[in-house]
């Protein structure tokens, strides 16, 4: 058996490993980068809650706790 060989070919599954994880690492990355780039589209087209002017001033200031 060819010990060289074999150390070569384990180190070039090691190195294709290493390779493999940089590349799914930087695929994750980019899928969070368009996810928070969709999230914040989300939030910026929430529409603002309207002011309701004609509602009496006192209105919602007392609460009736009688039981």
């Amino acid at each position: 058996m060819d010990l060289a060989a074999v150390a070569n070919g384990t180190q070039n599954n090691i190195s294709d490993a290493g390779v493999s994880q940089s590349v799914a690492i930087d695929v994750l990355k980019k899928a969070q980068d368009i996810d928070q780039t969709t999230a914040n589209a989300l939030i910026q087209a929430i529409p603002q809650a309207p002011t309701t002017p004609n509602l009496p001033a006192n209105l919602g200031k007392n609460v009736n706790t009688t039981a």
